[in-house]
């Protein structure tokens, strides 16, 4: 099963996400099979100020262990970490579940040529 999880960073924090963020790496490499896709939220200076991860885990306690087992997670970086079952409907990046085909829109009708 897929979890969305979204982590928002204390304030003040980007010393300790810098100081950990190899730690955090490695853990996230270490259990690459788990991990579906994960990046960094940014301010729109582009500092990091949080993380969003989609995991694969059997359950939800599986999961909520599985971010509390991150560096990050040890290191007391987050404010919150939001934890959710979540299924991919739409995108290239994820295997998406297959929708229903979409009927094709009625086509145009061409406004008549103007009479010289």
């Amino acid at each position: 099963m897929l979890f969305a999880v979204v982590a928002i960073d204390r304030p003040g924090r980007l010393p300790v996400r810098k100081k950990t963020r190899p730690e955090h790496l490695a853990y996230l490499t270490r259990n690459i099979a788990s991990v579906v896709v994960a990046g960094p939220f940014l301010a729109e200076d582009g500092t990091p100020v949080g993380s969003m991860l989609v995991i694969e885990a059997k359950t939800l306690a599986a999961a909520v262990a599985f971010m509390a087992k991150d560096p990050y997670a040890k290191a007391k970086l987050f404010e919150s970490v939001t934890v959710r079952p979540w299924s991919p409907t739409l995108g290239s990046g994820v295997k998406a579940k297959k929708l229903p085909k979409a009927k094709a829109a009625p086509k145009a009708k061409r406004a008549a040529k103007p009479k010289k």
